[in-house]
């Protein structure tokens, strides 16, 4: 039952989309939401593709679907940059050194 107050248990994606679609349309939706796979050829398929793999994007697509249908919207996600690793940082003193080390000492090594 952990799932028993969540508005989207039990919805399919391609349901909450085809739902924008049919109110919205592919313009007004893609002027709601900027995004490539409503602006740019738009269709289901390449929505769903695109929606499944970007979490902020799926985000923005459920709010938007939860707010045309007045159910209840859930709190705002913070979205944290992800932290640099250390072999970036790395790589960085390495490009900062590169005219000393030659050429694609970053990649390669000294």
């Amino acid at each position: 039952m952990t799932q028993a107050n969540n508005p989207l248990h039990g919805i399919k994606l391609e349901t909450i989309v085809n739902d924008l679609v049919d109110k919205y349309g592919w313009e007004e939706l893609g002027s709601r939401i900027n995004i490539r796979c409503f602006n740019d050829n738009p269709s289901v398929k390449s929505s769903l593709k695109f929606l499944r793999k970007t979490e902020w994007a799926r985000d923005k697509v459920e709010y938007l679907w939860l707010k045309m249908n007045k159910l209840p919207l859930p709190a705002p996600k913070p979205y944290v940059e992800k932290e640099q690793e250390p072999s970036t940082s790395k790589a960085k003193s390495a490009h900062s050194n590169k005219s000393t080390e030659g050429v694609n000492a970053s990649i390669w090594g000294k």
